[in-house]
């Protein structure tokens, strides 16, 4: 499968001028019947990390850990189907299956062999999953606040997503409470993470957009994290869940309960952070980070 250049949409030529490392690093391309809203960043011959963002989020959430690491490593960022600007998803694509496996396809017609791959709550999902089913041969993952329970547990991935999702009108009228009403503050303001203005701005700006709302929504609907759960224990992948204590949207538990299930996952525990605590504390990340890279190049010397 071939990527092929594409021509951005209009509402991201819109966003462009505010969207966090948009100017230099945005670009999209088309692969299968996806086209795919990506950000490239780093020197290239540098260890290649692939940075995947959670449910409702899109390169944006990345951009603070990013710029971090841009110096040393190449990196990838792409918006997941359905979300933010990656155009033409279907139910098949959103599914964790799915998901994985388009995200492996864009790698694979990228040219891009990620050494490792660092997924902020679901992405941590969907990079477990590529690892589980050799899509591609990761050395090392770091989940940030893993949604790694299954649905009828975690408020993120409530069976209420089932009815929203077949309801047409619903991502109009979400779209139209974030235009006319605070939703977003009261939303970020849930995860427990102040972040910053420009990070704000952008999922205000993702909030006022039905696709990604449909796409959001379509995503919890149809994933099944039971499989992904039972099979933990076969990871051969080393696994860190790095988790805010803080966090009341995915719990902590969810994350030291998978590290007991799996000898493949570690747990690194930080006191705050909130849900969203790539974003407003990138550098604690970012550490942890270069901390596995380093494990990884003394592990191959």
């Amino acid at each position: 499968m071939e990527a092929r250049r594409a021509e951005p949409p209009a509402d991201f030529t819109e966003a462009k001028p505010n969207w966090p490392l948009a100017a230099d690093h945005s670009r999209f391309v088309t692969c299968g019947s996806l086209t795919w809203h990506i950000q490239e960043l780093g020197p290239q011959g540098a260890m290649p990390l692939l940075l995947v963002h959670g449910t409702g989020g899109a390169t944006h959430s990345m951009a603070p850990l990013a710029t971090l690491l841009a110096d040393r490593y190449r990196l990838l960022i792409p918006d997941l189907p359905g979300h933010g600007f990656t155009r033409n998803a279907t139910t098949r694509h959103l599914s964790l299956p799915g998901m994985a496996r388009t995200l492996a396809q864009l790698c694979q017609a990228l040219d891009f062999s990620p050494a490792m791959g660092i997924g902020h709550s679901a992405g941590a999902a969907v990079l477990i999953e590529i690892a589980l089913e050799r899509h591609f041969e990761l050395r090392g993952i770091i989940g940030i606040n893993a949604a790694l329970e299954p649905i009828e547990g975690n408020a993120i991935f409530s069976p209420l997503a089932k009815a929203l999702f077949v309801n047409p009108f619903v991502p109009q009228a979400v779209a139209w409470q974030a235009k006319f009403t605070s939703l977003t503050r009261t939303l970020l303001r849930n995860t427990g993470s102040p972040v910053e203005q420009i990070n704000t701005d952008a999922y205000e700006a993702l909030l006022r957009k039905p696709s990604h709302i449909g796409g959001a929504l379509g995503m919890m609907a149809n994933w099944d994290l039971k499989p992904l759960r039972r099979r933990l224990p076969e990871l051969k992948v080393p696994v860190e869940l790095i988790v805010a204590d803080d966090d009341t949207m995915v719990p902590a538990k969810v994350s030291r309960e998978a590290s007991a299930e799996a000898d493949a996952i570690t747990l690194t525990a930080l006191p705050q952070g909130g849900h969203l605590m790539h974003e407003l504390d990138p550098a604690a990340i970012a550490a942890r980070i270069d901390a596995m890279a380093a494990n990884l190049t003394e592990a191959a010397a």
